[in-house]
């Protein structure tokens, strides 16, 4: 009957918000436990209530995580890098073939092409940056606090004498017959 005290936080559409478990207005978050015997509407703004619940920090998936963002950041880095070998490259070819000409426009091109460069590691910043916390950022896995979680385990219990009860009272031999000898 007992369920572990970790709670997974989903969410449902809006059409199918229901009354939060706390304050009973509409939320469409829901915590449920991973064998789904228990689950309850909560609204987000619990969830970092201190005194509500605590989120359960999985130390390995940031690691990584953040290996995986270093990764691509490091791909990222060779391939600018490989591209500006390879532009140099190009010029050092150009230079062989222009020998005579002016260095002027050399210099002019040279100081162009910083700009660019400059420029567009500025919007590759820009762009690789989150403008707004990701959902994978926000914690998933929530641990209800010893009231809540005894609370919770209580409900459950009287909801299984309640379903008890009502199959008892179903059952005809639940209650005595009306004898049928003479005494």
């Amino acid at each position: 009957m007992a369920f572990p005290n970790e709670y997974t936080h989903r969410k449902v559409a809006e059409t199918a918000a229901k009354s939060c478990e706390i304050c009973y207005k509409p939320s469409s978050s829901v915590l449920i436990t991973p064998d789904s015997k228990d689950w309850f509407y909560v609204c987000p703004s619990h969830l970092g209530d201190a005194g509500f619940c605590a989120p359960k920090i999985d130390h390995a998936a940031i690691e990584a995580r953040k290996k995986k963002e270093l990764e691509a950041e490091i791909e990222r880095v060779k391939k600018e890098y490989e591209e500006r070998q390879q532009k140099k490259k190009e010029k050092a070819e150009k230079k062989d073939d222009k020998d005579g000409k002016d260095k002027d426009k050399e210099k002019k091109d040279e100081k162009e092409d910083d700009k660019e460069k400059t420029a567009a590691a500025v919007r590759s910043k820009k762009e690789d940056t989150p403008v707004s916390p990701t959902e994978d950022e926000e914690p998933r896995v929530f641990e209800l606090k010893p009231t809540f979680f005894q609370q919770r385990l209580f409900k459950k219990r009287q909801a299984e004498i309640a379903k008890r009860n009502r199959e008892r009272l179903r059952d005809p031999n639940y209650f005595p017959s009306v004898p049928k000898n003479l005494p």
